[in-house]
């Protein structure tokens, strides 16, 4: 018997190997935390196999996502960035990955950690949605959204931080006849 998967999952061997290894999966690293949100930034008008697919490319071009030498990219960065051709070259979003970098040292600075943040939100623990209904933002999304805005991160809109939420655990929104649903629900 085949095993049921969300249908967003699809037939695409890099898409399933995602959905079944990755997402959902409660991420409590606050690097990786921000290497998602960033990455889901660079989503935005574009579908999630893009990014997927270019994913190495964007970890080799900002330096593994290392906040302390991402905040550091000037001009040439950038130049080098959008020449690359491995990545989503947008001025604006490389731009605001460069700002999210420094944002999240600001935060680390202050004594505040990126993880302890996040999970602050769900107040620990993952939320559960029914298995049947996918809004693409939440009043939840939206709060959490204007609170990344007023610390200084870009291409965080609702729907981008909904589904960052869902992609790291914050969230496991996994259709109610999906294997993993239950699974990630142990993690």
């Amino acid at each position: 018997m085949t095993e049921r998967r969300c249908g967003w999952a699809g037939s695409d061997p890099l898409m399933r190997a995602y959905h079944d290894e990755e997402w959902g999966v409660p991420e409590r690293d606050g690097r990786a935390l921000w290497e998602k949100l960033m990455l889901d930034g660079f989503q935005a008008g574009l579908a999630w196999i893009t990014v997927l697919k270019k994913r190495e490319a964007f970890r080799a071009g900002f330096a593994g996502f290392d906040p302390e030498t991402v905040a550091r990219f000037g001009e040439a960065e950038i130049a080098r960035l959008l020449a690359d051709p491995g990545i989503i070259r947008s001025r604006a979003k490389i731009e605001a990955t460069i700002g999210g970098a420094r944002a999240y040292l600001k935060m680390r600075d202050a004594g505040e950690d990126f993880a302890d943040y996040c999970w602050g939100f769900v107040d620990g623990s993952p939320l559960r949605g029914d298995g049947h209904s996918f809004p693409a933002s939440t009043p939840l999304s939206e709060r959490v959204s204007k609170d990344l805005k007023k610390r200084g991160f870009k291409f965080v809109g609702p729907t981008i931080v909904y589904a960052w939420m869902q992609a790291t655990g914050l969230v496991n929104d996994h259709t109610h006849d999906c294997f993993r649903r239950s699974e990630v629900a142990r993690l």
